[in-house]
């Protein structure tokens, strides 16, 4: 089997060459293909890929380009990872909403909405030339904002899933928690892309046992902690959030320390800066724990478990088809929602896609939320892909975390401003 990673150059690849690595027997590949304009970061990670792979005596072979087509030729799978504008556009979007009292984030509220306007019609492009050349290859998005950016390829007419590691992340504390392995833990995680809840922690599989009311009576305070939201709020609920929804649940708590601190952006610049200093190394061959702060636990795995059922590798138990939490059309699973919401769900996996599992009822408390997100998101993509100062207004005006017609005036002309070289139609 052939991947290819566009944004191959980022400082993420190592965790997704290590996972690669370990998890050889799920997914064969023979060859990975490195894609990224950037020809010294393709020098220092590519490095370092071929030097995990030989560690762990992982024979693909691994090669580096800047020419999407000729890397994405002949690929099964294509992994889009990439940020336009780099850390230097995610500063700006985690800062300027501030000036108008509102979170500074980059996948949600206005610093989410201007990363969708310049990555939705770049990832379009790339979509198309891969198409072209690999028909066939399944896109597998990890892209933020993910959902947005997976609705833009299906409706374009892709192959696609998009993938986020917040679902995978939790099911492995929670099988910590619990002291069970981890393919133990079916998570009942419904929503959207970052906002999303954990509805039930099933034990063996889809419609177990479910242990979520004994996890958050033995260790609420733990996972509150993690969340940075009081153990009431969880105890209040019976369900568990995605840390996502801190921005939702105590938005003024989180404008004022952010307007106190420096930037998610500064500190994972700093980061990927040491980083990068790192990979150099010829005796590096092995993942630098640096690498775990970064971001992204688990990806690695979150990407295997799911290219392998797409690509016909990795099976379920009886060899049923896997069930992997995913982005993907919605098509009834949420009956409050359109069909073409996409939603992040748990699905059955296999070489024709996404098959979601029967969603058990939503509270409304969670479902009002969950429709008003969809329909801001539903706007954002108008926006991202026609243009327009009044679709971009418009949108924020549609945004729970935005909805007031004064800040979102001041929002439109601030993220205009920030990103005009990013917008061809600005």
């Amino acid at each position: 089997m052939k991947l290819a990673v566009v944004g191959g150059g980022s400082t993420y690849t190592p965790e997704l060459i290590d996972g690669f690595a370990r998890l050889r027997d799920t997914l064969p590949l023979a060859e990975i293909v490195l894609i990224d304009p950037d020809a010294e970061r393709l020098r220092l990670v590519g490095g370092l890929a071929r030097r995990i792979l030989a560690r762990q005596g992982h024979d693909a072979l691994v090669t580096t380009t800047a020419d999407l087509e000729a890397g994405a030729e002949g690929a099964d799978a294509v992994l889009v990872q990439l940020r336009v504008g780099g850390q230097a556009a995610r500063d700006e979007d985690e800062t300027w909403p501030l000036e108008c009292g509102c979170v500074g984030q980059e996948t949600t509220g206005a610093g989410g909405l201007a990363k969708a306007l310049r990555t939705v019609p770049l990832v379009l492009s790339i979509a198309e030339r891969v198409r072209r050349v690999s028909p066939d290859a399944w896109i597998i998005d990890f892209t933020n904002p993910v959902g947005i950016v997976t609705r833009a390829l299906l409706e374009a007419g892709h192959k696609a899933v998009g993938l986020c590691n917040v679902a995978i992340h939790l099911q492995r504390k929670f099988a910590a928690l619990l002291e069970v392995a981890p393919d133990e833990v079916h998570l009942d995680h419904y929503g959207l892309n970052h906002l999303t809840w954990e509805l039930g922690v099933r034990l063996g599989g889809p419609g177990g046992e479910d242990a979520l009311p004994r996890l958050i009576s033995a260790h609420g305070p733990r996972i509150a902690e993690d969340l940075r939201l009081p153990p009431a709020v969880l105890e209040r609920l019976g369900v568990v959030p995605s840390y996502y929804l801190r921005y939702y649940y105590a938005h003024d708590e989180v404008v004022d320390e952010l307007r106190t601190k420096p930037s998610r952006a500064a500190e994972v610049a700093a980061m990927e800066k040491r980083l990068l200093e790192m990979y150099a190394d010829p005796a590096l061959d092995e993942k630098p724990e640096l690498l775990a702060r970064r971001g992204g636990a688990f990806y690695s795995e979150a990407a295997v478990e799911l290219a392998a059922p797409l690509l016909g590798s990795g099976k379920g138990p009886g060899g049923d088809a896997p069930v992997r939490v995913v982005n993907t059309y919605n098509n009834g699973t949420l009956p409050f929602l359109p069909d073409d919401a996409v939603v992040e769900v748990p699905a059955r996996i296999t070489p024709g896609g996404a098959r979601p599992l029967p969603a058990p009822a939503i509270d409304p408390l969670h479902a009002g939320l969950i429709a008003h997100v969809t329909a801001y998101e539903r706007l954002a993509l108008d926006a991202a892909l026609r243009g327009g100062r009044e679709r971009v207004f418009k949108a924020l005006l549609a945004h729970p975390l935005v909805g007031q017609y004064a800040q979102a005036e001041a929002l439109t002309d601030l993220l205009l401003a920030h990103n005009r070289e990013h917008l061809a139609w600005a």
